[in-house]
């Protein structure tokens, strides 16, 4: 059983606050508040940042609030202070890989692990896109935190 679940992405401003968002939203409406959830981008370029407003604005269309939330980079506490930490694509998971310290017991597994549609890997950065690539990963992201939601459950 996990405790704890962080969500990476890169800059930490649009797949994984709006994951964050999402699964935490969820837990509280099932009235779940046990486990820790956050995110953070494999790098810091939007440190203190909100999430996108192309973000915000498709989370709020659908019943989501992530603007409270605020990017920042990974940290090397973080391989030891959750247990579940959740990579958007696969050059996330590679990094995450690449620079887990030895003694770190967390599982890095990608998001679309948990997804009910086994057709996508990665979840394309909608970040140099228009609204159409926002919706597209709100979809996949979605899909995935329900899965993930059905496993913190279990």
């Amino acid at each position: 059983m996990y405790t704890s679940v962080l969500f990476v992405c890169t800059g930490n401003i649009c797949r994984s606050p709006t994951a964050d968002g999402m699964l935490r939203q969820l837990l509280a409406e099932n009235g779940n508040d046990k486990i820790n959830v956050d995110s953070c981008g494999t790098h810091g370029w939007h440190e203190g940042s909100p999430p996108d407003p192309r973000a915000v604005e498709e989370a709020v269309n659908r019943g989501y609030c992530i603007e409270n939330i605020r990017s920042r980079p990974l940290k090397n506490e973080d391989y030891y202070d959750f247990d579940l930490i959740i990579a958007m694509d696969k050059g996330h998971f590679d990094y995450l890989n690449l620079n887990k310290p030895k003694d770190s017991k967390a599982d890095i597994k990608m998001h679309s692990a948990f997804a009910t549609d086994s057709e996508w890997t990665d979840v394309p950065d909608p970040y140099y896109g228009g609204t159409e690539h926002f919706t597209k990963a709100f979809d996949l992201i979605e899909n995935g935190v329900k899965g993930i939601m059905k496993e913190l459950q279990a």
